[in-house]
């Protein structure tokens, strides 16, 4: 798979993360919009500013958490999160 030296190389060069990103509706790692992908399997990675950093399952959320499964936490549904992006102003 990816080593652990890869994988610290890929968060230091990648550049911040976008509104979308941030308000889980992209992967923070590839940047798929969750909002066009055919049933993404996405898991919550991370926390900022009290919002869940989403990446899709597998590879992208192994880079951003180092574990493939991310969190052990459920996304919220991609309704509320397309709606607090929009409350946001974003």
């Amino acid at each position: 798979m990816y080593s652990q030296d890869s994988i610290s190389g890929r968060r230091r060069g990648r550049p911040e993360p976008t509104p979308e990103m941030l308000s889980g509706l992209a992967c923070l790692m590839c940047g798929t919009d969750y909002r066009n992908a055919p049933d993404p399997e996405v898991v919550v990675v991370s926390h900022r500013d009290d919002k869940q950093l989403l990446a899709c399952h597998g590879t992208c959320a192994r880079m951003a958490s180092g574990s493939v499964n991310g969190l052990d936490e459920t996304p919220l549904p991609m309704a509320e999160r397309v709606r607090r992006h929009g409350a946001d102003g974003s």
